[in-house]
């Protein structure tokens, strides 16, 4: 039985990653779910939040919005809207995008524009989180 997985993870302009890891923590839209080597076949869309992964005993972070994760073969590839490494987040234009969502929200006339708002400020408050936890 392996003991690592490959995953990969593809947005619509790059290759993110493409590693050999030994778990993989993915924020799936009906909560985190979890992948080792040697799971069964799966699919689930992804929501926004800080996908981790582990290659010995380092964790890494990479923020996802978006997309879908399917695991089989011992590989899970994650193809996202949107991903960057923990390493390659910006903070300051991740706080400025929290300033500027925060100031959406307020001014935000109906529902629609609310609902953008929210969603971009939960999309800042993810990538400063997952700049943190590097």
């Amino acid at each position: 039985m392996a003991s690592k997985l490959l995953l990969e993870i593809v947005t619509p302009d790059r290759k993110v990653l493409s590693q050999e890891v030994d778990y993989v923590g993915a924020p799936g839209i009906e909560g985190e779910f979890g992948i080792m080597a040697n799971h069964i076949p799966f699919l689930s869309a992804l929501g926004i939040g800080n996908l981790h992964y582990n290659d010995g005993t380092r964790t890494h972070y990479v923020f996802v919005s978006g997309g879908f994760a399917e695991v089989g073969n011992n590989k899970v590839t994650i193809l996202a809207e949107v991903a960057e490494k923990a390493v390659e987040i910006d903070l300051a234009r991740a706080q400025k995008a929290q300033e500027k969502a925060k100031a959406r929200m307020a001014k935000a006339k109906d529902s629609i524009e609310s609902a953008r708002a929210q969603a971009a400020l939960h999309r800042a408050i993810a990538r400063l989180s997952c700049k943190d936890a590097a």
